[in-house]
């Protein structure tokens, strides 16, 4: 059956000599994998850039149940992402996000409003005057509570934790960024600086995965450390 729906895509594998096997967080039908055949090639008409990870999609697509894999009839953006495609350090942050996404939720699962969030995230981060700095540690604060498991209060964080990397002079200061975070989201402007601010980034990811199923190493970290350094 052929469905419309939006969608946003979070990695891909390569299959076979030109095709692509990619996971895409769908607002309508939920995470989906699809077989895309022939795009890997070096001609003009190839739709590579499309399945990047945080390109956001409108799309045709055969849905059948229990199909493990589906494929796509008609594809095409739906807004450009020109600055996450081409710069360093926004594509890293696109790297953790779908990172991130992808081991939060599983094959099907559908939520529309964490749709819409992740949505505008990526709009977010394509601004101009987007915090990169800050935006990893705002997306983990906003994604748990999408996802059931925020602390209602900033300390929650601190306290619902086996992992306590912080002095005592570092816990207040954190204490009050994480406060400023969960009020503000990506407009927070205040500063913290490299050496907590990538503390307070392991320790939420410490958060996550004491939260997570299996959740495994966070492989983007390494090249988010080397761009927002």
């Amino acid at each position: 059956m052929l469905k419309k729906t939006s969608g946003i895509v979070l990695n891909s594998i390569k299959f076979k000599e030109t095709s692509l096997i990619v996971k895409i967080f769908t607002r309508e039908l939920g995470l989906k994998s699809y077989l895309i055949n022939g795009v890997r090639t070096q001609s003009k008409s190839s739709k590579m850039a499309l399945y990047q990870p945080l390109t956001c999609l409108d799309m045709v697509v055969y849905d059948k149940a229990n199909a493990g894999l589906n494929r796509i009839s008609e594809a095409r953006l739906s807004h450009s992402n020109q600055l996450i495609s081409f710069e360093f350090s926004r594509i890293g942050i696109a790297l953790f996000v779908t990172e991130v996404i992808a081991k939060s939720i599983y094959e099907n699962y559908q939520n529309e409003n964490l749709f819409d969030f992740l949505e505008s995230s990526v709009h977010e981060l394509n601004h101009p005057e987007a915090k990169l700095d800050l935006f990893p540690l705002a997306f983990l604060i906003e994604l748990a509570g999408y996802l059931g498991f925020a602390p209602e209060q900033a300390q929650g964080y601190l306290d619902e934790s086996r992992s306590q990397p912080f002095t005592p002079q570092e816990l207040k200061d954190v204490r009050y960024f994480l406060e400023e975070l969960m009020q503000k989201a990506y407009s927070c402007d205040q500063k913290i600086n490299l050496k907590l601010r990538r503390k307070l980034l392991d320790h939420l990811l410490d958060f996550y995965s004491e939260h997570l199923e299996n959740p495994g190493v966070w492989k983007s970290m390494t090249i988010l450390r080397q761009v927002l350094s």
